[in-house]
This record gives structure tokens, C-alpha cells and sequence, in this order.
């Protein structure tokens, strides 16, 4: 099966490590290539191109400032991703709490073995 491209949406977008950090950079506020450059400690060829990508899906948008180029973020295409994600939150819920009653009952244990 053919590997979607990282255009399509923002899962695929986002699966990518260095565009999350670059989205947690922006997050913080809006910032220049040569910002995150700086930053995240890595060439200016790979975060523009990592921030072409997130322009492509919808994740960041820019502005033209003088000769500077401004990026923010813009969290709506994130929706998605949070409404698939948050299906699982009952899940994670549950299992949570079967782990705190296991808890409770080995601490139970080891303070009756004593």
C-alpha cells in the first residue's frame, strides 16, 4: 500500500517529529525561519521545508513583514486530530482506574505483610 504524503492532513503532518516541534515552537508564539532555525538546531533547508508542509495542510500560516517572513500557528486543522484522539480518552480512563485499584491492592498487601 502506497505511504499517503504528508500533505493530505494534518495526521499526516503531524507524524513527522521535527514538524511537532516545530508546531510546539510555534505554539509559544509566532517566530522567522532564522528563529526556529536557531531554536530547534537545524539547518534552514529542513525547517522550510518542514514548514512548507504545515503551510500545505492548513497548520501555519505566514506573513510577510519587510524582508522577514513570519509563521504562527493555526490550530484549527488540529481538530481533527483531537476528536480521534479524544475517543480514546474513556479508554485510557478505565484502564487508569483498573491500575489504581491494582495498586491499591498490592499496597493493601505489602502493609498486611509487615
Amino acid at each position: 500500500m502506497a505511504r499517503a504524503a504528508t500533505t493530505t492532513d494534518a495526521f499526516n503532518a503531524v507524524a513527522e517529529p521535527r514538524r511537532r516541534e516545530i508546531l510546539d515552537a510555534l505554539a509559544r508564539g509566532e517566530s522567522t525561519v532564522n528563529a526556529l532555525v536557531e531554536q530547534l538546531q537545524v539547518a534552514q533547508p529542513v525547517v522550510s521545508k518542514h514548514l512548507r508542509v504545515l503551510r500545505e495542510v492548513g497548520l501555519v500560516q505566514v506573513r510577510d513583514e519587510g524582508r522577514q517572513r513570519i509563521y504562527r500557528l493555526d490550530p484549527g486543522p488540529l481538530r481533527a486530530v483531537f476528536d480521534w484522539v479524544k475517543d480514546y480518552e474513556r479508554l485510557w480512563a478505565e484502564r487508569f482506574d483498573l491500575l489504581d485499584e491494582v495498586l491499591k491492592d498490592l499496597k493493601r498487601e505489602n502493609q498486611e505483610q509487615e
